[in-house]
This record gives C-alpha cells, structure tokens and sequence, in this order.
C-alpha cells in the first residue's frame, strides 16, 4: 500500500466517524523509508493551522536537541497518534488543547500501526506517554522508561519525554539532552549493522 493510499483512507475514516464535524488531519511527513520513525501525541494548533506535525513550540525545541545529537530531521518520519488536534473550551472560552481521550487513541491505534508497518522503520522513538502507552500498553510510564530500548513484538521503541515537557518543566531539558544523545550514540554504533 502507498502512504497515499493510507491518508485517503484514514481521511475517508474520520470522514464517516466524524460526519458533520470537520476534524483538520495532520498527516506524517518525512521520508517515507525512514528508519527512525517519531510518534508524538496530537497535532496543537500551529500543526493544524499548517498541516505538519511539530512546528509549533515543541518542534522548536525537538530540532534543537536533533541539531545538538547531529541527526537531520529530512531523515526522519514524524508522526502523531492521534491525527486532529484534541481541544476544549478554557474558562475564558478560547479553543485550547487537552490530551486525546482514551477513544481517540483506540480508534487511531490501528492506523498508526499501519503507518509504521509502511515506514519499516529500524527505530520508533516515542515522544512523551501518549504513543508509549499506545504501543507499549498503559502501564507504561516515560518516568520509569525513558532513554531506554523495548520492543513491540518485533519493532525496537526508545521512548522520550515529549519536548513540549522541556517548556513546562525546564529541569527535564538535561534529562532530554541525555536521552537523545544516548540514542544517537548507539545509532551511530549500530545503525550499519541494522
């Protein structure tokens, strides 16, 4: 199946579900035989104002720590779990995001499992607990796993806190240095061999 295929039938999808409710898909992008694949949560508002995934705050702070470890983005695939933006009305009554609903990553599971069968990546890094938990079962936590290697039957996942953590919990900015620095060491290590 081509990645254009996908899209037309995931958009057909939350077309159906979504009847009378126009959902804004935010497609992954990047080279399609990647082999690094990142899964953040959901698109935020600048994602969905220009149609890519992590190019608000968050993606900001991701190309930095890639610039840092030495890996171009242009290498990459990076995707969402969820494909729309989540949102709720804050008490002033602005749209804000919230995190997507246990529903939400139920019913997009499937295609990210898709998505990732068509990238073949070598590699899936998990941004924050969203995708961990979507692909590694809900009782995984990023606290306890990050910066480390798991495996979804015979997939390798490195988990990550989300960059968007680094805005809110700065502290966290040494902790995402490492874990990326880590990846990219064994990368370099192994990536001839895989």
């Amino acid at each position: 199946m081509s990645m254009e295929r996908f899209r037309a039938e995931l958009k057909a999808f939350v077309d159906g579900l979504y009847e009378g409710e126009k959902k804004v898909l935010v497609y992954g992008e990047g080279d399609v035989g990647a082999r690094v694949m990142m899964i953040g949560e959901a698109p935020g508002a600048q994602e969905t104002l220009l149609g890519r995934p992590f190019v608000g705050k968050a993606g900001k702070n991701l190309d930095e720590f890639l610039e840092l470890a030495g890996m171009d983005r242009g290498q990459l695939y990076v995707t969402n779990t969820v494909k729309f933006r989540p949102t709720k009305r804050s008490a002033a009554g602005r749209v804000v995001n919230r995190p997507p609903t246990q529903e939400e990553i139920r019913l997009f599971l499937p295609w990210l499992l898709r998505e990732i069968d068509l990238v073949d990546p070598v590699c899936v890094i998990t941004l924050g607990n969203v995708p961990l938990k979507a692909l590694m079962g809900r009782g995984a936590v990023i606290g306890d796993v990050h910066g480390t290697f798991a495996y979804r039957e015979e997939r390798r996942v490195y988990p990550m806190y989300h960059p968007a953590s680094v805005i809110y919990n700065p502290a966290l900015k040494a902790v995402y240095r490492d874990d990326i620095l880590r990846f990219t060491q064994w990368w370099r290590e192994n990536s001839a061999k895989t």
